[in-house]
């Protein structure tokens, strides 16, 4: 248990490192933006330096602030340990963010834009691999989705054109093309890398099936429907749980079935919609 958690923080801290340097080698510089809380921290940051001559205001402190009120609220709405390691994951952000001098290596913004994005989505692809998050936007479209329950992505969409626009409003239009590009190169690195798709069907094939749904209702809150299943090779009689869930309880999952039936076997699927009861928070 012990190394398994040890190689999670190693995880998020890698996330964190590409995160930066996503920021201070690529975006900043080039006045392109990220998507979620980090843009946010960008634009502010960009506002208190180019127009407001507040010089010395640094993204990561301000992308550590937004965070401050996001972790209180994530810790009561959405879990203790996704919340906790989120804010690890913003923790290093921000100290990288310190550390890593803001340069540029090209001064083609393309390039930065493309290679900025790229990083940037690896960096926030294996954070979610492993059961984390950046933490900021993350959790706010995950408890306003609980409430309202529409689609996470809504959320992002919304305030990624914010972004987007205010980037065209304060710089060149271009900068708000280039933003785009890099949003569209982070969403298709995650994908690659994790999934950006907000609910998973899970199907089991596994001969513990009581086990694996006490270990999975003792720790998710989520329903199953278990029917009976044989192998076509082997003839032996098994059953198939079926599950919906959400990306965030993807990593989870894995290690509950890890531990309980190593050799079950687990097929996941996008899910393009649910109709009936899926659990969300109604306060």
């Amino acid at each position: 248990m012990f190394t398994v958690e040890l190689r999670r923080i190693i995880i998020v801290l890698l996330g964190a490192v590409f995160n930066a340097i996503s920021l201070n080698l690529f975006l900043i510089e080039a006045n392109v933006y990220a998507s979620g809380f980090t843009g946010v921290a960008q634009l502010l940051t960009s506002i208190f330096n180019d127009f407001l001559g507040v010089p010395g205001v640094s993204t990561g402190l301000i992308l550590f602030i937004l965070n401050i009120p996001v972790a209180i609220l994530g810790w009561y709405k959405v879990g203790k340990g996704f919340t906790v390691y989120s804010a690890v994951s913003v923790a290093f952000t921000t100290l990288f963010l310190e550390l890593i001098p803001v340069q540029q290596l090209s001064g083609d913004i393309i390039l930065n834009a493309v290679f900025g994005g790229v990083i940037g989505g690896m960096g926030v692809g294996i954070t979610l691999k492993w059961g984390a998050s950046t933490g900021g936007l993350d959790i706010v479209a995950m408890v306003l989705s609980r409430m309202k329950d529409r689609p996470i992505g809504i959320y992002f969409l919304v305030l990624n054109s914010a972004i987007i626009a205010i980037a065209g409003l304060l710089y060149k239009p271009e900068n708000a093309l280039y933003t785009l590009l890099t949003l569209y190169v982070t969403t298709r690195v995650i994908d690659a890398v994790h999934t950006r798709h907000e609910k998973l069907t899970a199907m089991i094939i596994t001969s513990k099936a009581a086990d694996l749904e006490k270990a999975i209702h003792s720790q998710m809150v989520r329903g199953i429907t278990t029917l009976p299943a044989r192998g076509a090779f082997t003839q032996q009689d098994k059953n198939m749980m079926v599950m919906v869930i959400t990306r965030y309880e993807l990593y989870d999952l894995q290690h509950i079935i890890q531990d309980v039936d190593p050799s079950a076997f687990t097929n996941i699927v996008q899910t393009t919609g649910i109709f009936g009861f899926f659990r969300k928070d109604d306060k």
